[in-house]
């Protein structure tokens, strides 16, 4: 009778993996990997070792159709909807920079707090302070009454900032004129030893002395990256205490040698196949320290990327820039002619949305609802665009529901601007900025919205699931597996291990 239970208890176990009250990993590790395609994982598969990349998707699970939700789709957001479990419209975290009251504003900028760890001043003046709600690592630390220890680290701050959230016990970034990370007295007054020991080593690399301010654009950047993770396990003894700890780690050099050659090329093969040495190096100090199956760990990326708009075209297929720096200029010219206004009516232009200047609208004796009538008549007639909205009026557009849906989640009354524009598929923004072999993101479209969603480790089984599931769904997911309360703006749901 009693191995009859035993059998099938072990049953019920394997049917459900799900932990039970009172079960909890030593670690949870959440990896980003900054403009990562989810095709990546097949283009690369039969490449990557079986330690990195691989150990994921062949011992753990893959949702193979994760999609972003809302719009737009650009790396501050998308690393704090992942561990926010909700979009714009309620963490507030609009963009990389965005306006607030008509300030133009970088995401983490926190005028309040110092840099701590360098000389140079203003790399460090970040915190999560525009955040406006709690992160998974956030409800952890109030699970455990503060007990549970949060690390973030990356190679940019909104990277290391927004994962980690407002109760973090640090976050790490890189300061690229020094070669040395950083962090600000939102966190510390000095840098932990570990950490200026890291430093020290880095202050003696050659290739990265070489580098210079350019090491973000080469896979060194990941591999000090993940060094800086490992040091952070080992240093803050992660994983070894009473309660769950959690390590944020967001690799960026994809993003800017993306951004720089593209999806395609030597660059890019060597971007990818290099980070998977150092994905696999993360791992085997996590089962070191940790032990395997003690820890639970998920990938995921903050977006996507279009393919190079002219190399599509040379390949016969429908793409082309979108020019906004002509666009605004004729557009002020536009609206003068309409309006008689003598200075423009336009802050800027970030991530596809105009973002319109209220006081000086008012300050000119002008009408905000009819300026903004005039740009969207100019805009629904200029080339390229499919669909052209006014961001109040967002709910009652004649737009597709699948935009409306993640227009509404990306805006926020305040931060998000008041006209929103979509390109033709395959277009997408081209400024002065923007290298002609490179690409960018921000779109609806699979290319910038589709992304991996992989999970490993403790009560993980292996298999894969192919329906829609979204970045806004990991952190409930993650939170549920920990007997966690989800966070405070959370709207994801939570995704099951079938």
């Amino acid at each position: 009778m009693t191995i009859c239970l035993m059998v099938a208890a072990l049953q019920v176990a394997a049917e459900n993996p799900r932990p039970q009250f009172g079960e909890k990993p030593k670690l949870v590790v959440g990896i980003v990997v900054d403009q990562m395609r989810w095709d990546y994982l097949s283009i690369y598969y039969n490449r990557f070792t079986r330690e990195g990349f691989r150990r994921m998707i062949d011992e753990g699970y893959s949702f193979d159709n994760c999609l972003i939700n809302y719009l737009p789709t650009v790396t501050a957001i998308g690393h704090t909807s992942a561990y926010t479990g909700t979009s714009p419209a309620f963490h507030g975290i609009c963009g990389n920079t965005f306006f607030i009251d008509g300030k133009r504003t970088y995401c983490c900028q926190d005028s309040t707090v110092k840099t701590v760890g360098t000389d140079n001043k203003n790399v460090g003046k970040m915190s999560p302070k525009n955040l406006l709600a709690t992160t998974i690592g956030d409800q952890l630390r109030l699970h455990t009454n503060f007990r549970s220890k949060v690390i973030g680290v990356s190679y940019k701050d909104r990277a290391a900032i927004f994962p980690a959230g407002h109760a973090a016990n640090a976050a790490y970034w890189l300061d690229i004129k020094n070669g040395q990370f950083v962090t600000s007295t939102y966190y510390m007054t000095e840098l932990p030893q570990w950490v200026k020991d890291v430093n020290k080593r880095m202050s003696q690399h050659q290739e990265l002395k070489k580098l210079g301010k350019d090491v973000g654009l080469s896979p060194l950047a990941g591999t000090l990256t993940a060094d800086m993770a490992i040091a952070a396990l080992k240093g803050e003894n992660l994983g070894k205490g009473e309660e769950t700890d959690m390590l944020c780690v967001s690799f960026s050099q994809t993003d800017l040698i993306g951004h720089k050659w593209s999806t395609r090329g030597e660059h890019t093969d060597e971007a990818y196949l290099e980070l998977d040495k150092d994905i696999a190096r993360l791992f085997d100090a996590l089962d070191e320290q940790v032990g395997k199956g003690n820890y639970i760990a998920f990938l995921t990326a903050d977006h996507g990327a279009a393919h190079n708009s002219q190399w599509m075209e040379d390949n016969k297929l429908h793409a082309g820039k979108w020019l906004s720096e002509k666009l605004r200029k004729d557009l002020d010219k536009y609206v003068a002619s309409k309006l008689g206004n003598s200075k423009s009516v336009i802050l800027g232009i970030i991530d596809y949305r105009f973002f319109l200047d209220k006081e000086g609208i008012r300050q000119q004796g002008l009408d905000y609802q009819q300026v903004k009538d005039v740009i969207v008549e100019y805009l629904r007639q200029s080339p390229n665009l499919s669909f052209v909205v006014d961001c109040e009026k967002i709910a009652t557009s004649p737009i597709p529901s699948i935009l409306r849906d993640r227009m509404l989640l990306g805006y926020n009354f305040h931060r998000s601007g008041e006209i929103f524009v979509v390109p033709e598929p395959g277009y997408y923004e081209f400024g002065s900025w923007t290298s002609p072999v490179g690409t960018t993101h921000g779109e609806w479209n699979p290319y910038d919205a589709h992304i991996p969603l992989l999970f490993y480790g403790w009560h993980v089984p292996h298999g894969s699931h192919a329906q829609e599931v979204h970045i806004t769904d990991i952190a409930p997911t993650v939170c549920s597996l920990l007997h966690v309360q989800q966070p405070n703006a959370c709207i994801g749901d939570i995704l099951q291990f079938d």
